[in-house]
């Protein structure tokens, strides 16, 4: 057996290694008593409509501008009333958000198919015998609701929440990633702040053909990030795009899928590399995997298993990096392993200083 077929060999057992832990931490996980209360709770507040949400979210983003609120997307809005019930006050100083609440009435009718025989009932008024009663929607009122971070008092029950890598980046990986996003098609961008994409810590824009990085982070969160990001590139491009896979319906149909893939690739692709990113990516795909109908997380995360691997194994062959248990001695001469196996080494044409990236 040669040297690179052993790597490869060793390479592909670790990988798979890496995915029943990742199962095995997501299925503790979820299956919790944390995990219950925090789904129960999150469950007492109902969706809002499109309008409402859009009314909250501006709010909120005008809020984190100034200074306010602590995250550029909210959590969890409520009104006043509704935070004192849960233990929980608006603190000082914090203005609420403005939206339309629904007015309703109570209506009755004998004959419940006529449209024009319904009559409104007064307040405290009963439907006599033989009356059908329904409740419609006459009107909205304005009313206001502060999201979680604008309260304080007793703590919550969430789900658990992905904690930003810190410290340094394996040597050479951004740069072989960077490599691979521009080979494919995309430009690199290179952002000051998560505000300009949402507050999200990267962005995929296939219309654009865009990836976009937040680099308030430390090296070692933003090359997970861009893991994550490549995951994306690779895995998840539209039907019509010449990217796309037949095997990408799934994750195209629900973005649940499409999350659990990248991250898990980011996982991967930084365990090769010495870097820990359970402490971002369990509680991140737990939540994803969770939201997929018709599966529970564990399932979601097996059954994306092989196509994470596949991707993986694809980037690390194009990554010139010193990677741990990939079967090569320390110091074997990777060019000319390169040379006697026919693979052209890796040309690199991105860095993280910018150049090349056209921005």
């Amino acid at each position: 057996m040669t040297t690179q077929v052993r790597g490869q060999t060793a390479r592909e057992a670790k990988l798979e290694a890496l995915q029943k832990q990742l199962s095995e931490s997501v299925a503790a996980l979820v299956t919790g008593e944390d995990w219950r209360r925090a789904l129960t709770f999150a469950a007492q507040f109902r969706g809002r409509s499109f309008g409402n949400s859009i009314l909250i979210a501006a709010q909120h983003f005008a809020a984190y501008k100034e200074g306010r609120v602590p995250e550029p997307t909210p959590r969890y809005v409520a009104g006043f009333h509704q935070w004192l019930s849960l233990g929980r006050s608006v603190a000082k100083g914090q203005h609420g958000y403005g939206i339309l609440a629904p007015v309703t009435g109570r209506f009755a009718s004998f004959t419940p198919d006529d449209p024009n025989s319904w009559r409104r009932l007064a307040r405290n008024e009963k439907p006599m015998s033989g009356e059908c009663a329904r409740t419609r929607m006459i009107g909205v009122k304005p009313t206001y609701v502060w999201d979680i971070s604008q309260t304080t008092g007793d703590p919550v029950p969430e789900l658990p929440r992905p904690s930003l890598l810190q410290g340094e980046a394996p040597a050479g990986l951004w740069d072989g990633l960077a490599d691979q996003i521009t080979a494919a098609g995309f430009e690199l961008r290179l952002l000051s702040s998560a505000a300009a994409i949402g507050g999200a810590n990267g962005l995929t824009d296939f219309l654009s053909r865009e990836v976009s990085i937040r680099m308030d982070m430390d090296e070692a969160a933003q090359v997970k990030t861009l893991a994550h990001e490549l995951g994306h590139v690779l895995l998840h491009a539209p039907p019509d795009s010449a990217l796309s896979t037949e095997s990408a319906a799934d994750a195209t149909l629900h973005r649940g899928i499409a999350e659990v893939e990248a991250e898990s690739v980011a996982l991967m692709v930084g365990a090769a590399h010495g870097l820990d990113t359970s402490s971002y990516t369990v509680p991140y795909v737990s939540t994803w995997a969770a939201s997929v109908p018709g599966k529970n997380p564990v399932e979601v995360v097996q059954s994306t298993a092989e196509r994470v691997r596949a991707t993986a194994l694809g980037i690390l062959d194009k990554v010139d990096t010193q990677q741990v248990g990939d079967g090569n001695p320390p110091g074997l001469d990777r060019e000319a392993l390169s040379r006697r196996t026919g693979t052209a080494p890796v040309v690199t044409a991105a860095r993280r200083d910018g150049s090349g990236l056209g921005l």
